[in-house]
């Protein structure tokens, strides 16, 4: 059996759907399974106007709190940084991401002191510093 227009057959599946309000005969005359007169029963009654507005709101999920737009800074620790660089080294977020530290280069960076800074002479640029590494810094 070939493939061809006169041999495709219609899916028996497809069902089609309920005229509704087409005269008594049909089934589905004088009131369209509406019921009798009020709100519900007349036309060009939206769907949330019969819900109420009121149960719409209820059912949606809130989603809480407050969600800040800006970025976060990407972390940077002071063990890491004894690790990797040396004394005189400029830190940078260019010599970060080199190391492989960071992930981008264009977000902010912000070092965090975990761990005690045995370095000396370090030059830091365009880096943002918690207070306790200010304060090591400054010994």
């Amino acid at each position: 059996m070939s493939l061809s227009l006169d041999t495709i057959k219609k899916d028996k599946t497809v069902k089609n759907r309920k005229r509704i309000g087409r005269g008594n005969a049909s089934g589905t005359g004088t009131y369209s399974g509406k019921g009798l007169k009020g709100q519900k029963s007349r036309s060009g009654v939206s769907g949330l106007k019969r819900l109420g507005m009121k149960q719409v709101l209820l059912r949606t999920p809130k989603v809480r709190g407050f969600k800040s737009g800006r970025e976060k800074a990407q972390v940077v620790n002071l063990a890491d940084i004894n690790k990797f660089f040396k004394d005189g080294d400029i830190i940078s977020p260019a010599s970060l991401l080199s190391k492989n530290l960071i992930v981008k280069k264009d977000k902010p960076v912000k070092i965090l002191a975990k761990g005690k800074l045995k370095l000396k002479n370090l030059k830091f640029n365009k880096v943002k510093m918690s207070e306790s590494v200010k304060a090591q810094l400054s010994k």
